[in-house]
């Protein structure tokens, strides 16, 4: 497992941070990003999606729970979710995410919510919001991760 940690100074690096992601992003992949609200979850999230070929601004995913995105709109199936509203762990199962990710790669907001540990395999990003209102990025790349994940500078 490598772990790491970079300062994201604005939206545009939110962005570049999430195509660079999209260019290594392939079917199986979990991604989980975590992080307080407004602080650059979903931003990150469009980032990929927008790499990924979408071009109109990907929705918040909170009130669907999970919004799929698939070919000809994304070059890569991905399902963005969203587990805020989630009131149990159980229910993360009901959502059929783990049958879905044989075809699609899964970018997973709150992922916490699912219980600590759900997706061992996962990129997981967190972003937390700085006095002057740029984001601190950790993360926790596992070995499936670690040749390709590129970590910001």
């Amino acid at each position: 497992m490598t772990r790491g940690e970079a300062i994201l100074r604005d939206l545009a690096a939110t962005a570049a941070l999430g195509a660079r992601l999209a260019a290594v992003l392939r079917a199986g992949d979990v991604v989980t990003l975590a992080g307080g609200l407004g602080a650059g979850k979903t931003s990150l999230a469009r980032g990929v999606l927008a790499a990924l070929g979408l071009a109109e601004e990907a929705p918040s995913p909170t009130f669907a729970i999970v919004q799929p995105y698939e070919p000809p709109e994304v070059r890569l199936p991905v399902l963005h979710v969203d587990l805020y509203r989630l009131d149990d762990a159980g229910e993360v199962a009901e959502l059929g995410l783990d049958e879905a990710r044989h075809d699609a790669a899964l970018l997973v907001e709150w992922a916490e919510r699912a219980g600590a540990g759900y997706w061992r395999d996962a990129l997981a990003l967190d972003l937390t919001v700085l006095p002057d209102g740029a984001r601190r990025l950790t993360w926790e790349a596992p070995a499936a991760w670690e040749a390709r994940w590129p970590p910001p500078q």
